[in-house]
């Protein structure tokens, strides 16, 4: 017992410290000193997903963030499905400088409160118990406190004196335990795949002691952790590639009242001042467009007066070319801002921007800088995408032939853990575990995992024959075979690829109508040990159909007794019917001449959607599903119309519009919401399509979208609708911009081309917290690392588009570049994949033609 009173002492010389370090309770509700920010309970567990490594005590150390999940939890190194305490509520005590939250298990009855207050140089956490830890929780419940490992992994730390080397990959050892003393995860799921073994993991602590310091050799990263009682340190990623370096001590089980007290002091940088960010478009800037780069300034920061851009010459010398004045946008969020325009600046060369001393990296202005930038996601990241198909790239196989097995009917009353769910009836002529034939042909990847998702599928094919029926890019430099289930990237076949894509999305869409009788929510994994699958997805099943009549993993060579296979979601929708009808409709128009038969079986469907909906009263079609939407015929009418030119489907299809557009719009002072004047997109999309009187009823409607735009930009520097929660906002600030590329085409005295560069100069690297590229590998500095099959290798999969920057409450913007796996920002997915597209095909028509 002679570390309590050490401990002690060093309470008595914290107490003795500078009040120039100490922690304040701000107006935001959070503890603050200059490079350390202590945010307690300001951003709450996902109710959804669970654990997203971005809830519960947090850390903003020096700008970024180190550590998160402080709480009380039941595993030694919690996983993203392991339980998640409920906030029962959340207390800031201003007079006493404390923050308090109640956290609470329902299933063990057990409530903790931590308490939050500064102390010295850093902060306590209290753990306070009005009753002791249940009986089943005891030896498991504790207080944990993770840590990111990137910032840490090329240091060493020290325990209770000892210097010791982070381990920069997962070594640590592991115990078997029996699988009645788990405590359950999410909905009874698991994810270790025990391999019937009735057995599960638990990970043995790397070091104990009661001092930590980690990374004394690091000024922004040294911190302290003491307590009087054990604190063990563990490496999640033992278990989980996602998983984080955790501090834990175990709370006694006989004890009420403050049970368990931590202190922690991270080390703040005297006069410590975050380096400015100069956000510019990593690709670069054409002669002719605005050119203004956004300069992001710490709130302790002098802001210069000038700005300065310098050309390079071929033999590397720089060249002051251009200085201006840094002009002062004002205070966005935690950070000042300052705006730098160079948009005289038109002769064509190599440049970098100077402010302050520091200077970017270079970047070209040419007139033709946006050719071909959206070559690479049709090129390469799509078609890794591709269900049902072996993926191949010169010496490498992105992944075999997977899913040869689907699909089987998913059980009813059934809550799956990726946010689907059955109903008491499957809506189909199928038993539950029965095999629906004809599911193993089309589609892509959703995402970082390996589901189909119909409402993706849908965006996605609409996307493609919007960018068809707008562009008609005319591209070949991939080969696919459907009869061989083969695809080979930079490798030419005679065949748009653009085409190819639609005709693989429609063959998914049109198996469902013709084998389901109408579209599925989504064919996924039943189990959670195969969700969380990293590398290729020709393993995550056997590719054997499911037989209950072998045993677990026995088979006779044609099925297999493995419950491996996909489950469909079956329950019928009207919105997805309609969804469904409209992307089938679009798709059999471009197909036409490419795929004779599959366009006209695209149409049917289409159209026998359209009818077993529009023929009934609304409450007849069952509403089931993972989202609750409801019947919505617009955009189904759109597109038949088109396809069909029949006038029943233009009547309803205007009825519907005008009715939209004349709606209350969104509350535009909410964060993250994009103005969309309610079905502007709709408007565009029929407009070839109609009269002139048509075009003249629009224009009202289109100055109304401008001036909620101009409203909704202001709000930031970057002059684009800035995201929100959950998910980073790059899907929407597309949006806009392909609304705005309509809107100037069909209205240019309304809305110039600066509307559409300013949504790709944001994705370019012009945006908050860094100016990297958030297309992996276009642009000079690009996303390093992205939530995507290869993720556990710290990689990309070159053209994927990430979601770019999820806020945290209440007012942090990040993007991690060394840690991928955030998937709110770093996740590429194939809805992200084809407005970026769009706008690369967009973009390099407006630059040929303002740079003539």
């Amino acid at each position: 017992m002679k570390i309590k009173p050490l401990f002690i002492f060093f309470f008595l010389l914290c107490s003795m410290s500078s009040y120039s370090q100490q922690l304040e309770l701000n107006e935001l509700e959070y503890f603050e000193t200059r490079g350390v920010n202590v945010l307690v309970y300001s951003n709450r567990y996902n109710p959804v997903f669970f654990d997203e490594k971005t809830a519960g005590i947090e850390l903003i150390h020096h700008g970024v963030r180190t550590a998160t999940g402080g709480a009380v939890r039941l595993h030694n190194t919690p996983e993203q499905w392991d339980l998640v305490p409920a906030i029962v509520n959340r207390h800031v005590d201003r007079d006493n400088k404390t923050i308090s939250t109640t956290l609470r298990y329902e299933d063990f009855d057990f409530n903790s409160e931590l308490k939050v207050m500064p102390r010295g140089k850093g902060f306590l956490i209290q753990v306070i118990l009005e009753k002791p830890v249940p009986p089943k929780l005891v030896g498991r419940a504790g207080l944990n406190l993770e840590f990111f490992p990137p910032g840490y992994w090329e240091s060493i730390y020290m325990s209770d004196g000892k210097p010791k080397l982070f381990p920069r990959y997962p070594s640590s050892d592991t115990y078997v335990r029996p699988k009645k003393e788990k405590i359950q995860q999410i909905y009874d799921h698991s994810t270790f795949d025990d391999r019937g073994r009735e057995e599960f993991l638990d990970p043995l602590p790397i070091s104990t002691a009661r001092t930590f310091v980690l990374a004394p050799d690091d000024p922004e990263r040294r911190l302290t952790i003491q307590s009087d009682s054990d604190i063990l340190f563990f490496d999640g990623r033992v278990l989980a590639q996602n998983g984080c370096y955790v501090m834990r001590s175990i709370l006694p089980g006989d004890r009420t009242g403050k049970v368990m007290e931590w202190y922690v002091e991270p080390n703040a940088i005297p006069d410590w001042t975050r380096e400015p960010v100069i956000g510019f478009s990593q690709v670069g800037y054409t002669p002719a467009q605005q050119k203004i780069a956004v300069i992001e300034l710490d709130k302790n920061d002098t802001p210069m007066a000038v700005a300065t851009l310098y050309q390079v010459a071929a033999d590397g010398t720089a060249r002051k070319m251009f200085s201006a004045d840094a002009n002062v946008w004002g205070r966005y969020l935690r950070y000042n801002y300052l705006t730098f325009d160079f948009s005289s600046v038109r002769e064509p060369g190599i440049y970098y921007i100077e402010y302050g001393g520091y200077k970017t990296n270079v970047f070209p202005i040419d007139k033709n800088v946006y050719d071909g930038l959206w070559h690479t996601t049709m090129d390469v990241w799509l078609p890794v995408q591709m269900d049902h198909m072996t993926v191949n790239e010169g010496y490498r196989i992105w992944h075999g032939t997977p899913y040869e097995d689907d699909a089987i009917q998913a059980p009813l009353n059934h809550r799956h853990f990726d946010g689907y769910s059955m109903g008491d009836t499957t809506d189909t002529r199928f038993k539950p575990f029965e095999r629906i034939p004809g599911l193993n042909v089309g589609g892509w990847y959703d995402a970082g995992d390996f589901d189909i998702q119909t409402g993706s599928h849908n965006s996605v094919v609409m996307d493609l024959v919007q960018i068809y029926e707008t562009f008609a890019p005319d591209r070949d430099m991939t080969y696919v075979d459907q009869k061989t289930k083969y695809t080979d990237l930079h490798r030419p076949d005679g065949k748009n690829d653009l085409l190819q894509q639609v005709e693989h999305g429609v063959l998914a869409l049109v198996a469902q109508i013709e084998n389901v009788g109408h579209p599925v929510w989504g064919i996924i994994v039943g189990n959670l040990h195969q969700y969380h699958h990293l590398g290729d997805a020709a393993t995550i099943t056997d590719n054997l159909p499911y037989n209950p009549g072998l045993k677990p993993y026995e088979t006779d060579g044609l099925s297999s007794g493995t419950p491996d296979d996909r489950w469909v979601f079956t329950n019928r929708n009207a919105f997805m019917d309609y969804a469904m009808a409209a992307s089938l409709a679009a798709a059999s128009r471009v197909l036409k001449n490419f795929n004779p038969d599959l366009s006209k079986r695209a149409l049917a469907c289409a159209q026998k959607m359209w009818d077993e909906n529009v023929n009934k009263p609304a409450d007849a079609i069952p509403r089931h599903g993972v989202f609750g939407f409801g019947g919505g015929n617009m955009s189904a009418a759109l597109q038949l119309y088109i396809a069909t030119k029949d006038e029943k489907y233009k009547i309803v299809f205007e009825e519907a519009l005008w009715k939209m557009l004349d709606a209350p719009t969104i509350n535009t002072n909410m964060p993250g919401n994009v103005p969309v004047a309610n079905g502007i997109s709709y408007a565009f999309a029929v407009y070839p399509y109609m009269d002139a009187g048509f075009h003249q009823k629009l224009r009202p409607y289109i100055l109304k979208y401008k001036e909620e735009s101009d409203t909704v930009t202001a709000k930031s520097p970057y002059g684009v609708p800035m995201g929100g929660r959950g998910w980073a906002g790059n899907g929407p600030i597309m949006s806009w911009a392909i609304n705005n590329y309509f809107a100037n085409k069909y209205y240019p005295d309304i809305i110039d081309e600066e509307y559409v560069y300013r949504g790709l100069n944001y994705l370019f690297g012009c945006h908050p917290y860094s100016n990297i590229s958030f297309v992996a590998a276009i642009g000079a500095q690009s996303k390093k690392m992205t939530y995507g099959s290869n993720r556990a290798d710290f990689t990309f999969i070159a053209g994927g588009v990430v979601p770019g920057l999820l806020f945290l409450q209440p007012d942090f913007y990040e993007n991690k570049d060394d840690w991928p796996f955030i998937w709110g920002q770093n996740e590429a997915i194939i809805t992200t994949a084809t407005p970026y597209v769009f706008l690369g095909n967009a973009i390099e028509e407006l630059a040929k033609r303002m740079n003539k």
